[in-house]
């Protein structure tokens, strides 16, 4: 197990604290929660009664595999805690995901749980969050108009020449679970997180990005001899 594989481990497992019997819990998707989904099945096995809305396919799957109780969002909401993981965050706990490339379904089982635990290993505890690409879903229909008019958006916010790429996967455009394409830009630096959310919202085309702005409440960090706590301030 490489180093930031057992950070994983440790922050995951530290997740697990949270994790009371009863609850209507959200499954996000990435490698570091797909740790804490591996961990979590015991617990249920063992009688841990948990009802779970997965944030994506790979990770419903896996659930199901390990003999999670899925449920759909609808009939749950609102839904206890969702732990997932991030791309980058900061110390306001405002995050990039989308990674993985399932930034809008993670936001909406988010938005409507009463928690949001982030869990990452220290490599994802950014100063300023930029340095990851920032991935913006849009709808397949005239989406080469939408990045014209989120060129134009960042250039009116002060960021000039933000290269915006097509995500691909296996030489053709990557679909979300939700058949839509990711343009990931390359900002470098955000100066505002909240006035950029904002302004990408409102371009046509957009379905989502992948900045969390106020929805995580705490955010625990891996690093080597403990897990860091840090809540919303």
């Amino acid at each position: 197990m490489t180093d930031q594989n057992a950070l994983k481990h440790v922050v995951a497992s530290k997740a697990l604290e949270y994790v009371q019997d009863g609850m209507k819990l959200g499954l996000g998707s990435g490698s570091t929660a797909e740790i804490f989904v591996e961990l979590l099945a015991p617990k249920v096995r063992a009688g841990q009664k948990i009802l779970c809305v997965p944030t994506s396919e790979r990770t419903a799957a896996l659930a199901r595999k390990l003999g999670l109780t899925l449920s759909h969002l609808d009939d749950l909401a609102p839904l206890d805690l969702t732990i997932d993981g991030a791309d980058e965050a900061d110390r306001n706990l405002d995050l990039i995901k989308g990674g993985g490339g399932m930034l809008l379904r993670e936001k909406i089982v988010a938005a409507a749980s009463k928690k949001m635990i982030v869990i990452a290993d220290e490599t994802k505890l950014v100063p300023r969050l930029g340095k990851y690409p920032l991935p913006i879903e849009v709808i397949e229909f005239g989406h080469k108009s939408t990045v014209r008019h989120l060129s134009e958006c960042f250039a009116g916010l002060g960021y000039a020449n933000v290269p915006l790429t097509l995500r691909q996967k296996d030489g053709v455009p990557f679909k979300t679970d939700s058949g839509n394409l990711i343009y990931d830009c390359a900002f470098g630096a955000i100066q505002s997180a909240p006035k950029l959310a904002d302004a990408v919202s409102t371009v046509p085309g957009v379905v989502e990005h992948g900045l969390f702005i106020n929805i995580a409440t705490t955010l625990l960090i891996a690093g080597p001899g403990e897990v860091e706590v840090i809540h919303r301030p």
